[in-house]
């Protein structure tokens, strides 16, 4: 705070360190909010895990509804989502990552 007071008040030398631009800052949080989602889906996946509507639209970050309404398999990023078995009144889920394994000429 006293870095930022200084630099306002022009009572600041050139290798005092400034905070991150709030823009930036945010841009950084979200892309590490989207490593740990992918990590969780990696456990998930590799742990075979079932989970349910909500808890899988928890993790995508979209409505329980848009899960549902997709069909009994699909593909979210590196990810086959498969619809397994429905108890009670839950539908469950489960994730199965895709390996690529063609490699990509540059």
């Amino acid at each position: 705070m006293a870095d930022i007071e200084d630099h306002i008040a022009g009572n600041w030398s050139e290798d005092a360190i400034l905070p991150q631009p709030l823009g930036q800052r945010n841009r950084l949080e979200r892309l590490h909010h989207l490593i740990q989602t992918f990590r969780i889906a990696d456990e998930l996946a590799a742990a075979g895990y079932l989970i349910s509507s909500s808890e899988l639209a928890e993790l995508m970050t979209i409505n329980a509804s848009a899960v549902t309404s997709r069909g009994e398999t699909w593909v979210w990023r590196n990810w086959v989502v498969s619809r397994v078995r429905r108890e009670g009144n839950q539908i469950l889920w489960q994730l199965e990552r895709i390996e690529e394994t063609t490699s990509k000429s540059l």
